[in-house]
């Protein structure tokens, strides 16, 4: 069954294939760049049709006048839109971003963020989802970021 048929049926919710544990997991062996050095950026949840990111940033990701920096922002949104694009297609290491915008609401404060990114299409070849970055435990949005993943013809 295909990933257009598997989610894209009117009514049906899309259901993962990975849990929380296994995009993590995949994450961190496929990307170690994003958790070296003692950078924190887990997987915190996996639902249908959503995946939550949980960032704390470091020194590293600040700017002067004591803010998270863009870049920081735009990686964690963009790293938020492949966690869900696992959940829902599988360990697919070859997915990669075709297009990304992002638009930068407030200046988030250095402490934890959350990246919450929502499926709005599953297709055989592209995947778009909806990004919302957030302070932990603060529902006023830091970004907001669209971004089309480009899927590999064969998906094992």
């Amino acid at each position: 069954m295909s990933i257009r048929s598997r989610h894209e049926r009117e009514g049906e919710p899309m259901l993962p294939l990975m849990d929380r544990d296994d995009v993590d997991a995949f994450l961190a062996l496929e990307f170690p760049q994003m958790r070296h050095a003692g950078r924190e950026i887990i997987v915190a949840e996996v639902r249908s049709g959503t995946a939550v990111l949980r960032f704390a940033p470091d020194e590293r990701d600040l700017r002067p006048g004591g803010t998270v920096s863009g870049p920081s922002l735009f990686a964690l949104a963009d790293y938020a839109a492949y966690a869900v694009v696992l959940a829902h297609v599988g360990p697919v290491a070859l997915a990669v971003t075709t297009n990304m915008t992002i638009n930068f609401l407030r200046r988030p404060r250095p402490g934890p963020l959350l990246a919450e990114a929502r499926l709005l299409k599953l297709g055989r070849r592209l995947a778009v989802s909806d990004i919302a970055v957030r302070p932990e435990g603060d529902d006023e949005l830091a970004a907001h970021a669209v971004a089309t993943y480009a899927l590999p013809h064969e998906r094992g």
